[in-house]
């Protein structure tokens, strides 16, 4: 109590005093306050007894006469409220409604009277005010504080002193920034209050068994629910948000569970966490804090649409001042909302159709400060209101922002302040990817990005400075901005794209792996990660939180949906364009493309939804007279609802969607189906009798528009005239004339036009009006700013209620589509800035520009694009270019370092485009030197001369020199400074640093960015090659560097780069001129000194790629310096690198294989000798490294032997040839364990195809192509190799190995001239054969089986060739074959042989039958001797081949006989006989034992009968020969060589002694005695016919060629027993009496002598006793 009594106290004696002041106050003594006095004495004299604050109905007194205003007055309120003396909560009772502190608070505004009140006193006013929004001890509301906002808002307006309005200014300010941050702070306690609940119930849940308790919490909760309405938004990421929303569905399920015991009704779904939660039907107020916020917000929104007073805008103004101070206020409401004024949808309506409203008109204000805060007011909504404005965003940069860039009149400040604004809106990018996503990619809205880039475009290369009639500064300024917002705009792709971008930089090097996340910039990882887990940069609030939240929806973000959408656009697009020039084609073009439907109600529903048509070309489409368009127009009219309509109104609506075509007979169609379906849609009426009348009346009233609102008509029709001209069109009857009159006045009030948003669109943007001069240009200019206001106004109101679905991008994709719909106007700019401008700030941006745009392009691999950012960038370094070089200024030196920096840090993603910046790289070094005072012919390594000095200039004028310094020759010293030092900056430390870099940071581009780097740079080294007069090698230097550089990394890489690198060294090392080469030549060789250092793995083929260009120059360059500094190399690298080397053994083989060939004794030698160390000794210690490479060595040593100008080279390496197959014997293992590429092979057959194959081929192709010396000894030693190895080798070994041996004997491959034909022959064919017999004797086991048959086939060949001693050399190998290996014949093998010989023998018979047409012999007969003397030798060759043949015939007989009884058996039994015969001791029991020798014992019965016929055949042809005496004679006579006729005696004769032998031999066989019956047949037959012959001879020298004939016939007779004997005398006995008769030698009359004493004592004619008594004497 006690306390109590002190604190009344101290109120009252607080407000004596303060009565005490007022009354002391010299104001208040004053006439005109009197009641205000007598109002304190009568309160300080109740105060006496009681303290003031219980004594109610005393305030209201005090606050009357308040309003009679004094300082002391009001001040004293200020401190009443301060300290909370005042609540005024109690109400009004002279006012019902209404509280008592909203009495007070109205006194107190009513305070101020205007303009005349004391400016004290206005300032306690807004004092008070101001304590009264801010008081945490009293709230008003609605009405009262907009009366207090309104009040400081007069008193600024009305205040002549700068204090109080700055003052009311501020506080206005103050009083805004509390209600919205009051409205904002409730929501949040209630957002925490119901969190508690949640959590609180949760808890409950868990813990507590009390049910009764646990119901108690639930019900709070639920009356906290519905008391809140869900009325608090959270901002995404918030700690509240995160903290509720995990528990938020279990708590809503468990409230909901227990509340559905306790009530049978529905539990109410906790839905306030979610941000897509439906909203109430109706949007509303949860507390009155949010509805104060919005009458305020609302108030500032219509005042700041108040008109301005007409004529040039007074900065005094109260319209002027009233509007910027609202639009001041609102800014700073928006820059300072919370996220309930940002997602709740009364505040949200209201932004739309207050707030858009107003900025429509304030948007294209006059006044630059209006305009100004507009643009900002702008921003601002962009940056937090954007998904729920996108139609209204969509109307400002169309109507407003964009038209104002894009309309020639709009003055220097509005563009300024445009391009500002969108400086600020370019520099986002979130705003940036959004306007593209949801604008760009919306088939409804219109191309906002694409339009602002181009829009920017025009202004950044300074195409509006002419039309503006702006200063060059301004437009300089203007260019600076429209470039700035480019490159942000770009910066903005860059940024969102860059979680792509791999900066080769951060990147490991040499293909290792990547650096670890502590080298990445955490920042920027960051960034990403907050970027893409928020909706976006600019606007991060959704709706999150409890109740009646905006109904916005979001879409989710699809990158390819909207690619889609953005083609299906353009088609369309492209489709109105088309419909624009000629509709038929237009609505074609979208059906074909499926953007149209087919039926007539889907092109009437097109022309009517879609505005961008031109409406003259939709009235004329829909005048048309063919059916398709006749049933549109049906279908079009047919759509509008004409029900309940006036006839005016109707036809307005019919008319505001297209424009009637000129054309009377389309209009006349138009206006009957206008007729028509008016009355359809009102079938009531009874205005019109039918629907002529309705036609009539509308036809009239087109006409009355025409005639009073066309100003081309000068005497207007009157009401009368109108009326008259209308009468009995009602079927024959009037229309009533206040209805005519009606439409008169209605017409002439306001006439029939399209809709309002089609009559105020703008014209065509790219009109261009001519000013005359700067007051025309205002004037102008205002004009389409008072029509864009009221065109955009108009959309904005049209859109203040509609929703569309705003699509936040999170995507990278995105920049895709947007930088390919950009770049071209992108590079417009850049390029035209760089070309015309030479202003720093202009080269800057432009640069940088060119390299966003390079570093986009790159990252989405657009090489179109990327090519022509890197063309222009490197045309504008002037090093490309043919401008001179003279010309360069500061922004081409800034052009070749941003050149540099891009192939720096985008050197993955160059692709093609490395071409241009090498080029400007050498091109650039070509310039240092100038720079540096080096003259223009050098670089990189001087070009000697002949005579070895150095030229400095050309000998021509005409010859070309890079970068335009032809100018330099003959120039004078002053010149030559100048150009000095226009270059000068290009040889500064940090360009040539920045240079060394792109090479030395070769080592960190990945593996396809290195090998498009070094195929580049390849490419500009052979440019700088070209040249014959000034090579450079600055390329081709950096081309070692960097293989050095790169030589770590991976194998699988550096296999690519060489692949490019080893194919330039191949043309660089073929260079004409020697000094190229030799630099290539030996920098190859440093390449691989230190590749082959690193050694290589098995099976790989690094090295034999790294040396081929070796292999390449060495064949291609004719230049001995060269082709000797090659040999050089790789013998250095074989001495020194030999344990290294493994798959590069067959480079080496082929570079020697090249120089084997060659006629410089020294390039022989030096390869020869190295061949020879790697035969010798290398093989010897690393067989096993180099056994891929082996047949490449023995293939280089055939080689070297094939060299027919170093013959003892030949020789040696046939030697070495040979000490190989040693290799090959020695060490199998390794050649089977090997396997490389050779998987296909058996590695039992390893050591053939690796081995002895290569050396055995090499060997025959020595034979085959060498001379007669060589090739003999490669015939030797490769038989010797057969004989010596040839154990280890397999049946199909030797299969394959004499496929290649049968080549010695290929026609195809033998000389065409008949002396080195037969040269072959006699030697390398003759030799081979009896080789290749040898072989087959020794290893006849194998070879019998598959061999045979090709030796015979091979021996038959040599047989019928026309050389002499090779056919003998046949006859004698098959001779000395089948008597070698005869023993070992099965009968299939002997049939085999008799098939093989017999040919032999019937193609050998001499075909001398002269025909009449047979080679113009049939005349012979008939010439003289002198016919033939002067015949061709085409007859000798002839009569040559004739006489081998007949040597073959003798050849074949002779070994036949030897075959069959072992050679020189039949001669020496012949000399015995004949011996015997001159003693004439012959018995007929003499026998020879020398026949077993022969392979008769082995033959077979059948294959003696074959040989037995050709025998026969060849002695009956030689009979036939011998018997044609006048075929004899013409050939003699033709010159065939001989004195005598030509003969076959000696065939003849010694046929039929092998016949005979072989017959005798058979009769006399035991073995054969089953067929000696058939054997005795043949046997008779022979000898009756040899007798009958002899007897018939007439010549003595035939029948002495007859004579061993019969002794062997007698002989052989004489050695029959008795009883065969008998048979064959009786037979032969005739035949030998008529011998009788011939002069026979006495050794064949002794022999016949025996015969016949044989007969008379076989036939016992006599007795023996008589034989004996008869040889005695």
């Amino acid at each position: 109590m006690k306390s109590e009594d002190d604190k009344g106290k101290t109120k009252t004696m607080f407000l004596s005093r303060a009565l005490e002041k007022i009354l002391f106050d010299k104001e208040v003594k004053r006439s005109q306050h009197a009641q205000l006095r007598k109002a304190c004495l009568i309160a300080l004299g109740k105060e006496a007894c009681r303290y003031f604050g219980k004594k109610a109905p005393r305030k209201p007194k005090v606050a009357i006469h308040l309003r009679q205003d004094c300082f002391s007055s009001v001040q004293l309120y200020i401190k009443l409220i301060a300290y909370g003396y005042i609540t005024g909560n109690a109400p009004d009772s002279g006012t019902p409604g209404k509280r008592l502190i909203d009495r007070i608070v109205e006194t107190i505004c009513n305070c101020f009277l205007g303009p005349q009140t004391d400016e004290d006193v206005q300032l306690q006013i807004i004092k008070v005010l101001l304590t009264a929004v801010t008081s945490p001890h009293i709230e008003i509301h609605e009405g009262t504080i907009l009366l207090t906002v309104r009040t400081c808002y007069n008193i600024y307006l009305a205040s002549k002193n700068l204090i109080n309005q700055t003052t009311a200014k501020a506080s206005l300010t103050q009083m805004l920034n509390v209600i919205f941050t009051k409205m904002e702070t409730k929501a949040v306690r209630m957002v925490l209050l119901l969190l508690s609940l949640c959590l609180s119930v949760e808890m409950f849940y868990k813990h507590s068994a009390n049910f009764r308790e646990l119901s108690f919490q639930c019900s709070l909760l639920k009356e906290a629910r519905v008391s809140l309405n869900g009325n608090c938004i959270l901002e995404r990421g918030s700690g509240l948000t995160s903290r509720g929303g995990g528990s938020s569905r279990l708590v809503e399920a468990r409230v909901d569970d227990i509340s559905a015991q306790e009530s049978p009704h529905p539990p109410l779904g906790l839905k306030y966490f979610s941000s897509a939660s439906p909203c109430p039907p109706a949007a509303r107020f949860s507390h009155i804090l949010q509805k104060d916020a919005f009458l305020v917000f609302r108030s500032l929104c219509k005042l700041s649409m108040k008109p301005l007073a007409d004529g040039p805008p007074d900065p005094k103004s109260h319209e002027l001042r009233s509007k910027i101070v609202s639009l001041q206020l609102l800014l700073s409401i928006l820059q300072s909302a919370g996220p309930v004024f940002r997602t709740h949808e009364m505040f949200i309506n209201g932004v739309k159709q207050y707030l858009c409203v107003a900025l429509s008109k304030n948007g294209v204000s006059s006044v630059p400060y209006v305009f100004e805060l507009s643009l900002a007011i702008f921003l601002t909504l962009l940056s937090n209101f954007k998904i729920h404005l996108k139609m209204q965003i969509e109307v400002f940069f169309r109507e407003i922002f964009l038209t104002i860039l894009e309309t020639s009149s709009s003055s220097f400040e509005q563009k300024w302040m445009v391009i500002q604004a969108l400086t600020r809106i370019c520099a986002d990018a979130q705003c940036v990817v959004d306007i593209y996503v949801n604008y760009d990619c919306d088939l409804n809205a219109a191309n906002i990005f694409e339009r602002l880039v181009n829009d920017l475009s025009k202004i950044a290369q300074g195409r509006s400075g002419q039309e503006l009639g702006i200063s060059s500064i301004q437009e300089l300024s203007l260019r600076k901005k429209g470039l700035e917002c480019l490159v942000s705009i770009l910066k903005c792709m860059v940024e969102w794209s860059k979680d792509l971008y791999v900066n080769p930089n951060l990147e490991a090097s040499l293909g290792q792996e990547k650096v670890s996340e502590q080298d990445v910039n955490y920042g920027k990882v960051l960034d990403s990660l907050i970027r893409r887990d928020s909706v976006n940069s600019m606007d991060s609030t959704v709706s999150s939180g409890i109740g009646s939240t905006s109904t916005q929806a979001s879409l989710a973000d699809d990158p390819e949906q909207c690619e889609v959408i953005k083609q299906q656009k353009e088609v369309i697009e492209r489709g109105i364009e088309l419909f624009n020039k000629k509709p038929k084609r237009g609505v074609q073009y979208l059906q074909e493309q499926g953007m149209l439907g087919d039926t007539t109600e889907d092109v009437a529903l097109f022309l009517q939804q879609e505005e961008r048509l031109d409406t003259t070309q939709v009235g004329e489409f829909l005048g048309e007279n063919s059916k398709f368009n006749r049933e549109i127009m049906y279908s079009y009219v047919d759509r509008l609802d004409f029900c309940g309509k006036d006839f005016v109104s109707a036809l307005r609506i019919f008319l505001e969607g297209f424009r009637l075509p000129g054309e009377a007979q389309k209009i006349d169609r138009l206006m009957e189906k206008f007729a028509a379906r008016y009355l359809d849609c009102n079938q009531g009426q009874t205005l019109f009798a039918s629907a002529d009348t309705a036609y009539v009346l509308a036809y009239s009233i087109i006409m009355l528009t025409t005639d009073l609102h066309s100003s081309q008509v000068k005497n207007k029709m009157s009401k009368e005239q109108y009326i008259k001209m209308n009468r009995g069109i009602n079927d024959s009857k009037d229309l009533p004339e206040e209805y005519l009159s009606s439409v008169y006045d209605e017409i002439a009030g306001k006439k029939i036009a399209m809709k309002e948003t089609k009559e105020y669109s703008i014209t065509q943007k790219s009109n261009k009006h001519n000013v005359a001069n700067e007051k025309q240009r205002r004037l102008l200019c205002n004009l389409e700013m008072e029509q864009m206001a009221k065109t955009a106004k108009a959309l904005m109101e049209a859109v203040s209620h509609a929703q569309a679905p705003f699509t936040s991008a999170t995507h990278q994709e995105h920049v895709r589509p947007m930088f390919k719909l950009a770049w071209t106007p992108l590079l417009a700019a850049f390029s035209v800035g760089l070309q015309d401008c030479d202003d720093q700030d202009v080269a800057a941006l432009c640069l940088e520009g060119i390299r966003c745009a390079i570093r986009i392009a790159c990252i989405f691999c657009m090489q179109l694009e990327r090519d022509a950012y890197v063309q222009a960038l490197a045309r504008f370094t002037l090093l490309t270019a043919r401008s001179s070089i003279t010309e360069m200024k500061q922004k081409n030196i800034d052009t070749i370092k941003t050149l540099i920096t891009v192939a720096h840090t985008d050197g993955n993603y160059l692709g093609n485009s490395w071409h241009e910046i090498l080029k400007c790289i050498s091109q650039l070094e070509l310039a240092q030197l100038i720079g540096t005072g080096v003259k223009t012919r050098y670089a990189s390594g001087a070009i000697r001369e002949e005579e070895g000095s150095i030229r400095v200039f050309p000998p021509s004028g005409e010859e070309f020199i890079p970068l335009n310094l032809g100018i330099l020759v003959g120039g004078t010293d002053r010149r030559m400074a100048s150009i000095l030092e226009s270059v000068g900056e290009t040889s500064s430390q940090s360009v040539v640093v920045a240079v060394d870099r792109i090479f030395t940071g070769s080592t960190r581009l990945d593996g396809n960015a290195i090998v498009d780097f070094v195929h580049w740079l390849c490419v500009v080294s052979m440019d700088e090659l070209e040249s014959l007069h000034h090579p450079r090698m600055f390329s081709l230097q950096k081309i070692v560097e960097i293989s050095y550089y790169n030589m770590n990394r991976i194998r699988l890489q550096w296999s690519r780069i060489w692949q490019v690198i080893g194919d330039h060294f191949n043309k660089v090392g073929c260079n004409p001129n020697e000094d190229v080469a030799i630099f290539a030549v030996d920098s190859l060789r440093q390449l691989s000194m230190k590749f082959l250092e690193k050694g290589e793995l098995a099976n790989f083929r690094f090295q034999k790629d790294f040396l081929r260009p070796f292999e390449h120059i060495l064949k291609k360059n004719r230049s001995p310096t060269i082709r000797d500094m090659v040999i050089h190399c790789i013998a250095q690298m074989v001495n020194s690198q030999a344990g290294n080397i493994r798959s590069g053994w067959k480079n080496i083989f082929s570079v020697f294989h090249h120089a084997a060939s060659d006629y410089d004794e020294s390039i022989v030698k030096l390869a020869f000798q190295t061949t020879g160390h790697i035969v010798v000794s290398i093989f010897q210690k690393h067989f096993s490294a180099a056994i891929d490479s082996f047949q490449d060595a023995v293939k280089c040593l055939s080689e070297f032997a094939c060299n027919a100008g170093f013959p003892d080279t030949s020789m040696e390496a046939i030697r070495l040839i040979k000490h190989c197959a040693k290799y090959v014997s020695e060490r199998p293992q390794s050649l089977k364990e090997y396997t490389s590429d050779d998987m296909n092979v058996a590695p039992g057959d390893r050591v053939w195809v690796r081995g002895w194959f290569p050396i055995l081929f090499e060997l025959s192709c020595i034979i085959n192509r060498c001379k007669l010396d060589v090739r003999t000894r490669g015939l030797t030693v490769m038989f010797e190799i057969m004989k010596s190895y040839g154990l280890t080798f397999k049946k199909h070994w030797w299969q394959d190995l004499f496929r290649i041996v049968f080549r010695i004997f290929d026609n195809m491959k033998l000389p065409e001239h008949q002396t080195e034909r037969t040269e072959w022959m006699m030697t390398t064919c003759n030799h081979a054969l009896y080789a290749i017999c040898d072989v087959f004797t020794q290893f006849y086991e194998p070879l019998n089986e598959f061999l045979l048959a090709d030796i015979f086939a091979q021996i038959q060949w040599c047989v019928k060739q026309d050389n002499e001693q090779l056919a003998r050399s046949g006859i004698n190998c098959l001779e000395n074959l089948i008597i070698h290996n005869g023993n070992k014949f099965c009968p299939l093998v002997w049939d085999q042989t008799c098939m093989s010989v017999v040919p032999l023998i019937r193609l050998s018979f001499t075909r001398l039958t002269i025909n009449p047409s047979e080679r113009g012999l049939s005349q012979l007969s008939n010439h003289s001797d002198e016919t033939w003397k002067g015949k061709s030798f085409a007859n000798y060759k002839l009569f040559g081949s004739l006489l081998i043949k007949c040597v073959v015939q003798l050849e074949l007989i002779q070994s036949i006989d030897n075959i069959v009884f072992y050679p020189a058996t039949s001669k020496e039994y012949d000399d015995e006989h004949m011996a015997a015969a001159q003693k004439d001791i012959f018995e007929a029991d003499v026998n020879f034992d020398t026949e077993n020798q022969g392979m008769y014992k082995y033959m077979f019965s059948k294959h003696l009968f074959k040989l037995l016929d050709c025998l026969l055949e060849s002695h009956s042809f030689a009979k036939a020969f011998n018997s044609n005496n006048e075929q004899r004679t013409a050939l003699w006579r033709a010159g065939f060589k001989g004195k005598s006729k030509p003969n076959l005696l000696k065939q003849e004769t010694s046929s039929l002694a092998c016949c005979l032998r072989v017959l005798f031999s058979m009769y006399l066989d035991e073995n054969l005695k089953d067929s000696w019956n058939d054997i005795q047949s043949r046997l008779i037959n022979v000898c009756r016919e040899a007798l009958s012959y002899f007897i018939s001879l007439t010549s003595e020298s035939h029948r002495e060629a007859w004579t061993n004939i019969l002794m062997l016939l007698l002989t052989k007779s004489l050695k029959l027993n008795d009883s065969k004997f008998k048979i064959h005398a009786s037979n032969y006995y005739p035949y030998m009496c008529e011998i009788m008769q011939f002069d026979l030698i006495p050794e064949l009359r002794a022999i016949l002598r025996k015969f016949f004493l044989r007969v008379g004592l076989v036939f016992q004619i006599y007795a023996a006793e008589n034989q004996r008594k008869v040889a005695e004497p």
